[in-house]
């Protein structure tokens, strides 16, 4: 199918001018003969310069890019092959070797300023001919790009992108080797505590065994008495019995009375003995394991957990550079379905063109084209949401504090829908997503949770003396920053929960966002200012100044834009803005 401003190949226009047969008089399709099919001509666009046959004579008249060419017959059409007419472009679309990634058989050849998308012929005659579209013949719009302005933004950003993604790698190189480190070590240490309960476990046999030896031994020692005491005793009353029996058969009856009197008196002491050696308390003994010992093991699964400890991979703080910032504009994200004034207290960017809010006062969560600067969809909430951040590519959080819940939910072609809910202990304003895990803050009573993504707490970290008021949170690999507007402070956590940094400079801090340097945009909501702290929360500039009480704001790294929402009681219909600015 032929196009505005389509040429005719020098290829083919070369090949057909050194003909000579009788079949290479003939005037072929040239649009299919660029395909690779040899179809006869049946007419000619004076507008493409194009031979076409009958299929793509009857396409280009139905085509809405083409329809209005002028077309002529196979009587009125050249009986020659037409040269192109010369052109910056000729040649160029020898160039056109891509695969069109829906039409794989097609190559890209079209481009859609409106929709931004790179087209085949069939994308266009598909889905770009009913519409108002703008589409141009990619080598008719090419020419501007060499050495434009544009090839050098797209090329900065790409060796940009390329350095920060080969710096993740080593990162990730660093901590997978400090990781598989540490689990060695870990290994050593769980050996050593196995040495260490066989050397109790030891320790403890011995201790009966002792206990055994001593029983056994005072066992033998009544045994050693008893038999010395039976032995001379049996021998005493033989002696006694043979010398009686003795004096019974001499007839010596004075002195065998004597003998028997003797005889009855000592059976009596020995009988006295008798019961002393019959009341030895001699026992038996089994082994009863000591229940605790043997509970542990028969309900412990491990010996012990592998826990995560603090990698050091952080990077050096950033120093904080002076600004040059440009007011881009407003945004208007009041919508007809809004009932109040809007007060955005939270927002996340999830592409460089979608912004994603949180509208307080009209319990909902809004979705703005930053291209447009129009909002393009909005969900209603059962409740007034406070904060939101994005979880995964199309899926997001934000916190409900009177339902003390989060509400998740999905982007799907660009429609917000609204997922399941999680509850949560309390409050929960400030939200953070990091790798999975949601950082959450709480106002009654002020404290941090970290949880997994089905809200099972991994971490509890209590306010006590860190926390009065903490807002909103923002957070990356090595740090949570935290807003405290009881505090009047930035705080500064590692993931398990210490403090390692505080900046102080700032009167009533609230919305955050992280910079792809560390550092940390910050709303002071009293001075009516936006400052900018470094990531260890040492120093801080002021990038922002004179605004209309700052509330919530994010940061865009690819287009260096800074988005802020404000809310006054002075002039509401001021809280119905986002602001933009663009800061080098």
């Amino acid at each position: 199918m032929a196009v505005p401003g389509k040429k005719a190949s020098n290829q083919f226009s070369s090949s057909t001018a050194s003909m000579a047969s009788d079949e290479d008089l003939q005037i072929y399709c040239q649009p299919c003969d660029e395909e690779g099919t040899r179809l006869p001509a049946h007419g000619y666009c004076t507008d493409c310069k194009e031979h076409l046959c009958k299929t793509c004579f009857t396409a280009h008249k139905i085509s809405r890019l083409s329809k209005h060419h002028k077309l002529q017959d196979a009587t009125n059409m050249p009986k020659v092959l037409q040269q192109p007419s010369p052109s910056i472009h000729t040649g160029q679309s020898d160039d056109l070797t891509t695969s069109c990634l829906k039409h794989s058989k097609e190559l890209i050849k079209f481009y859609c300023h409106d929709h931004v998308e790179l087209l085949c012929s069939v994308c266009v005659t598909l889905e770009h001919q009913t519409t108002s579209c703008k589409v141009d013949y990619i080598p008719d719009i090419s020419g501007d790009i060499l050495d434009s302005k544009e090839y050098q933004v797209i090329l900065n950003a790409v060796n940009t992108t390329s350095d920060k993604f080969q710096q993740i790698l080593k990162d990730v190189k660093n901590m997978t080797y400090k990781s598989n480190s540490s689990l060695k070590d870990a290994l050593v240490d769980i050996k050593k505590f196995r040495q260490e309960i066989n050397q109790r476990l030891d320790e403890l046999e011995r201790q009966t065994e002792d206990t055994a030896k001593v029983i056994e031994q005072e066992n033998n020692k009544h045994l050693k008495a008893a038999e010395t005491t039976c032995e001379d005793i049996t021998k005493s009353l033989k002696i006694s019995s043979d010398k009686m029996k003795q004096l019974n058969t001499t007839k010596q009856a004075d002195k065998l009375f004597i003998d028997l009197k003797l005889a009855e008196n000592k059976i009596k002491v020995m009988k006295e003995k008798l019961l002393t050696l019959s009341s030895f308390d001699i026992k038996e003994y089994n082994f009863q394991s000591n229940d605790v010992i043997s509970n542990l093991f028969k309900t412990e699964k491990s010996l012990g957990t592998l826990t995560h400890k603090t990698l050091n991979t952080e990077c050096q703080p950033v120093q904080i550079k002076s600004r040059q910032s440009s007011h881009e504009g407003i945004i208007c994200v009041e919508t007809s379905k809004d009932e109040y004034m809007c007060c955005i207290s939270g927002m996340t960017l999830l592409t460089p063109d979608l912004l994603i809010i949180t509208d307080r006062n009209n319990n909902a969560v809004k979705m703005v084209d930053t291209s447009s600067q129009s909002v393009s969809d909005q969900l209603q909430l059962d409740d007034a949401p406070w904060d939101i951040t994005t979880v995964t590519s199309t899926d997001l959080a934000a916190t409900l504090p009177a339902k003390h819940s989060i509400q998740f939910i999905s982007i799907s072609s660009n429609k917000l829908i609204k997922k399941h809910t999680v509850k949560v202990e309390g409050e929960c304003r400030g939200i953070s997503c990091y790798q999975g895990k949601l950082v959450v803050s709480f106002a009654d009573p002020a404290k941090l949770q970290i949880l997994d993504l089905n809200g099972v707490i991994q971490t509890t970290i209590d306010g006590n003396n860190i926390f009065k008021e903490p807002f909103y949170i923002t957070c990356n690999r090595s740090s949570i920053y935290v807003s405290d507007s009881g505090m009047k402070t930035v705080t500064r956590l590692n993931w398990q929960g210490d403090v390692i940094g505080r900046y102080s400079g700032i009167s009533d801090p609230r919305g955050m966002s992280l910079s792809d340097d560390g550092t940390v945009f910050v709303c002071d909501w009293v001075r009516h200012v936006i400052e900018e702290i470094s990531g260890d929360c040492s120093t801080g500039n002021v990038v922002l100044k004179d605004l209309k009480g700052p509330y919530a704001v994010c940061w865009c790294e690819e287009t260096k834009k800074l988005y802020y929402s404000g809310w006054t009681n002075i002039n509401g219909i001021d809280n119905n803005f986002l602001h933009t600015y663009k800061l080098s």
